[in-house]
């Protein structure tokens, strides 16, 4: 269970954006995003492959520019 202590001369806002923060550090959010939907096998791979993909062109855009 994800939580945070208010202290003594805390704010409920400041304490609030603690806990947005925290969670998402810790990947409650985009965990909670990934299982509200079943998806297939297939689709997880496929995805995970164009990240890969555009990740990698990234890294090569990057690479030239600095050269």
């Amino acid at each position: 269970m994800t939580g945070v202590r208010v202290r003594d001369d805390e704010s409920f806002e400041r304490a609030l954006r603690r806990f947005n923060k925290f969670c998402e550090k810790s990947g409650v959010l985009s965990d909670y995003k990934k299982h509200q939907h079943f998806e297939k096998p297939s689709a997880t791979r496929k995805r995970k492959l164009a990240a890969a993909r555009r990740k990698a062109r990234r890294a090569r855009m990057l690479e030239k520019r600095n050269k």
